[in-house]
C-alpha cells in the first residue's frame, strides 16, 4: 500500500496540477475571431488532467476550453503559444443549458455513441471553463441512461465489425 501511496505522490504533482497551456490553431494564432462580431474572440487552452470514473478506472485526460473576451483585451495579455498559465480547467454540468439559443451546442455525450448522457430522460450539459482558482471544484452529474449508452456502444462495435468487413471484401474485388 505504501508502495501506491508512493505512486500517487510522484503523479499528482506532474498531472493533476499541470499547468494550463495556451494552444494555437493550425496557422500558428492564439487568439480566434469570433465569426458573428468581430470585437470578440477566445483562446483555446489545454490541461492535462487524471480522471477516475465511478468504478476507480483512472486515466490521463487533455481538457480543453475557451477563454472569451475582446480582441483587444486578449491581445493586452501578451500571451503566446504554450505560454503557461496557474489555474485549472474546471467542469461544470448541469441541467440547465448554458446557452439558451442554442442549448444542444453543450450536451454531455457518451464518448463517440452519439448518444446524450441525460439524468431521468433530462439533458445533462457540460462545459469546461478556465478558472485561477486552483481550488474551484468540478460540478459532475451522474446520468442515468446507462442502458441506452451500452446499447449505442454495443451496435457501434457491431457496425465496426460489418464496416471492417466490407473493406475487405471491397479489397477483394480489386
Amino acid at each position: 500500500m505504501s508502495l501506491l501511496l508512493s505512486i500517487g505522490l510522484q503523479l499528482k504533482p506532474t498531472i493533476m496540477q499541470s499547468k494550463v497551456k495556451i494552444k494555437s490553431d493550425n496557422l500558428g494564432n492564439i487568439i480566434v475571431q469570433s465569426k458573428n462580431n468581430p470585437e470578440y474572440g477566445h483562446i483555446a487552452v489545454e490541461q492535462d488532467r487524471i480522471v477516475i470514473d465511478d468504478k476507480g478506472f483512472a486515466r490521463k485526460k487533455n481538457i480543453n476550453a475557451l477563454i472569451q473576451g475582446t480582441i483587444q483585451d486578449l491581445k493586452s495579455f501578451g500571451w503566446n503559444k504554450n505560454t503557461e498559465l496557474t489555474g485549472k480547467i474546471a467542469i461544470k454540468e448541469s441541467l440547465e443549458p448554458f446557452n439558451a439559443k442554442e442549448p444542444d451546442r453543450d450536451y454531455k455525450m457518451a464518448g463517440k455513441t452519439g448518444i446524450v448522457c441525460c439524468q431521468d430522460g433530462q439533458p445533462i450539459y457540460r462545459k469546461h471553463l478556465f478558472t485561477f482558482n486552483m481550488n474551484e471544484q468540478d460540478v459532475l452529474i451522474e446520468h442515468t441512461n446507462t442502458e441506452d449508452i451500452k446499447a449505442a456502444y454495443q451496435q457501434s462495435l457491431v457496425d465496426n465489425a460489418l464496416e471492417s468487413v466490407e473493406d475487405e471484401t471491397a479489397i477483394g474485388n480489386l
